[in-house]
């Protein structure tokens, strides 16, 4: 301890902090760390953060950092104030679905808490906030008449975030189809979801695209598409039952035809965007992405395949198209007759849908070729032909975060953004997702003496930076996530946040990893 003060002299909170700090990680003078006040915060005015020598000057000027967050997992009221069922609010009740039987009724209540999470964010530094829009607020039927009280909540978080200074990014689909979309026509699976979505988003443009200047379409449609409709451990649920526990659906074919059907309307979204109101608004569209890194497990050819496959097959699936105007040909060659073709017109409609690329990233896995027969029945995971290891000689990939499939893999998010450099033309890209996880039962001190997810942090922002400066054009980053929250299957039990809940009042306390960035983005730093 710097001024020879003894453990015995320290605050109860502060010893806590010594038991369990890492020493390279940071200096603590404990007696700057007070109790919490009443809006929650934690001075940590006089702990010296380690950046690794990164700041705010270490990233192009124009560069915006931010945090992201989804309706449905903190917004809360979810069955009030108008808001109609999404298919995740009817997926979570099958028991045993989610961990705990957890749901997003309340989640942390950013309905009425997003002035106390917009005024975070600024003390914390940031630029900007990704937030999710809920379709089903805004309709509740999926189409017709419109909730006024949804669209009065979007423009009260709108207008306090602009107020704060802080630049809105809207996403329009984190997963959640309006549930009676789902009954009417099977929502995604159904032609008709192209223009019920394009009209929805139109709506939100008119709405909202005064101030809203970044916009997002989908999030992660890959996630969507194989988890809710392969392996059914998604909403809605759908796959064959070799496999997972589904009752209805098909593995082989459905996955495709989602994917399509999102494809498409992307596309005719940004169709509209462009040919409305982007010349009025002067705003932008695109897209996100989850790209996990997939490195050959060897350097023999098959294992190089093996992970070129895993590549098409993932972010390929849908930055090809949009690219390229049409599926990667490892996809057409293996998958054939059961992807669905796009028309000449889709084509152009497609191609170039982009204004920007979001990568979500977090980490990186090995791949091998497994010399597997053709399967009996087709699944989507299946015609990758592709094995999955997380350890190369008894050396894990990484170090293992709480999620089992998430592991530090700093230099996976490199090769993923030089990857689409190269393959992609160098499209301007956000890396729209980035974080680690710890266990939900964590106590509040040992919550908030997140060290770990420094380190994360640290490495993967060390990394982002070394990919800008050999030349890929990654213009934003943001954190996975703000807060504590509902995190889909996990429910609870797993914290991505850098502010940590109270699940029992929704007090929300900055953890270490907040004031790390608070000290990464001082305006006024010299480093």
């Amino acid at each position: 301890m710097r001024g020879g003060r003894s453990n015995s002299q320290l605050p109860p909170y502060c010893c806590v902090l010594l038991l369990l700090s890492t020493a390279a990680t940071f200096q603590c003078c404990c007696s700057a760390l007070t109790p919490p006040s009443a809006g929650g915060a934690w001075e940590m005015s006089k702990v010296e953060f380690d950046t690794g020598g990164l700041s705010r000057k270490s990233f192009p000027k124009s560069f915006q950092f931010g945090t992201a967050t989804s309706a449905y997992q903190v917004e809360g009221m979810a069955s009030k104030d108008g808001r109609g069922p999404s298919i995740w609010d009817d997926f979570i009740r099958r028991p045993g679905v989610v961990a705990n039987n957890a749901n997003g009724e309340v989640a942390v209540d950013q309905y009425h808490r997003y002035k106390e999470d917009v005024d975070i964010m600024v003390k914390l530094n940031f630029d900007a906030y990704r937030f999710s829009i809920s379709w089903s607020r805004i309709f509740p039927n999926g189409t017709g008449d419109v909730n006024e009280k949804g669209v009065a909540y979007y423009n009260r978080l709108i207008d306090y975030m602009v107020s704060k200074g802080i630049t809105p990014y809207a996403n329009l689909y984190h997963y959640d189809m309006p549930l009676a979309l789902e009954k009417r026509y099977l929502g995604l699976l159904g032609r008709q979801v192209v223009n019920d979505y394009a009209d929805y988003a139109e709506f939100c443009f008119k709405a909202f695209g005064d101030r809203v200047k970044n916009w997002m379409t989908f999030n992660e449609p890959r996630v969507t598409a194989a988890l809710g409709y392969d392996n059914g451990i998604f909403a809605p649920g759908r796959c064959s039952k070799t496999y997972g526990n589904c009752t209805v659906g098909n593995s082989g074919t459905e996955p495709y035809i989602v994917a399509h059907n999102l494809i498409l309307a992307h596309a005719t979204a940004v169709q509209r965007y462009r040919e409305k109101y982007q010349e009025k608004q002067k705003g932008k569209i695109g897209t996100l992405l989850d790209f996990v890194w997939y490195e050959p497990l060897t350097r023999g050819k098959a294992d190089n395949y093996a992970a070129q496959r895993a590549r098409d097959f993932h972010i390929g699936w849908f930055l090809h198209p949009i690219v390229y105007g049409e599926y990667p040909k490892t996809m057409q060659e293996i998958v054939g007759e059961r992807l669905p073709k796009f028309t000449a017109e889709e084509k152009k409609m497609v191609k170039g849908s982009f204004d920007y690329i979001g990568i979500n990233q977090y980490t990186a896995y090995y791949m091998y070729n497994p010399h597997q027969k053709q399967p009996k029945v087709f699944g989507y995971q299946q015609d990758w032909n592709a094995g999955f290891a997380f350890a190369k000689n008894g050396v894990p990939i990484g170090p293992k975060a709480h999620s089992y499939w998430l592991y530090n893999v700093p230099w996976g998010l490199y090769k993923c953004l030089m990857y689409v450099k190269e393959r992609y033309g160098n499209p301007t890209v956000i890396l729209s997702e980035n974080g680690m996880d710890q266990p939900g039962n964590v106590t509040l001190p040992k919550g908030l003496h997140d060290t770990v997810r420094i380190n994360y942090y640290k490495g993967y922002l060390a990394q982002l930076k070394k990919a800008a400066d050999d030349g890929a054009n990654v213009i934003g980053y943001f954190a996975w996530s703000l807060l504590d929250n509902f995190e889909w299957l996990s429910g609870y039990t797993s914290r991505f946040g850098i502010v940590y809940v109270d699940y029992s009042n929704l007090k929300r306390y900055p953890k270490m990893s907040a004031y790390w960035f608070k000290k990464l983005l001082d305006r006024r730093s010299k480093h």
